[in-house]
């Protein structure tokens, strides 16, 4: 299968698939000194990490503030800033990453790919509040964790996405007993049992 036909499906447009080109062979160059992502799924970069950043931010209309927390590799931040890049180029994208070599690879790959982001190299808990209109955080922590986050960083009446495998409705009922929210799944493209959760109204119970 063609790794970057799901792209397709995604409607990617030839001008942004270039800056992912160039996006894939800059991963690939710090990926050994890093870790950005494990040796197998670097395989599937297109697949497992790319197009499923894609998919988050076909989740929402644009908004004028994206903060992606937890960044690490650039899932889905990065992306979300390269797609912005043609396609929202008055968006404004943050990244919150404290390992500082990840955030030197964070500014790296965004100038490379011609994208503009705001690297925060600080402790999620730590960074002011950004007040985002999106928040998004992918492989980061149980969604307990997310929402406090959620709290801290997002805007009133924004909201939150986060990428969740096939306990996802676990993870809900187990927040539930902490949070106030409403959450809509949308199905995965990339992986059978994931769901993508939308989240606004996050409050405490």
């Amino acid at each position: 299968m063609n790794e970057k036909r799901i792209l397709e499906e995604l409607n990617v447009s030839r001008e942004t698939l270039a800056r992912l080109e160039i996006f894939e062979q800059v991963i690939k160059k710090w990926n050994p000194k890093i870790n950005l992502v494990s040796k197998s799924s670097l395989e599937l970069l297109w697949s497992r990490h790319i197009a499923d950043s894609v998919q988050v931010f076909r989740c929402v209309d644009s908004p004028d503030h994206w903060v992606d927390i937890g960044s690490g590799g650039g899932f889905p931040g990065l992306i979300v800033a390269i797609l912005a890049a043609d396609e929202a180029p008055e968006m404004k994208t943050t990244l919150i990453e404290s390992d500082q070599r990840k955030s030197a690879f964070l500014r790296t790959a965004a100038r490379e790919c011609g994208a503009k982001v705001t690297v925060i190299s600080k402790r999620i808990e730590k960074a002011d509040p950004q007040n985002a209109k999106v928040l998004s955080a992918r492989a980061l922590a149980d969604l307990a964790l997310l929402l406090e986050y959620a709290e801290q960083h997002l805007a009133a009446g924004g909201t939150a996405l986060f990428p969740k495998g096939g306990s996802w409705k676990k993870e809900v009922d187990n927040a539930r007993q902490r949070w106030r929210f409403d959450a809509e799944p949308v199905k995965s493209l990339t992986e059978q049992e994931a769901v993508i959760l939308k989240i606004k109204g996050v409050a405490r119970v």
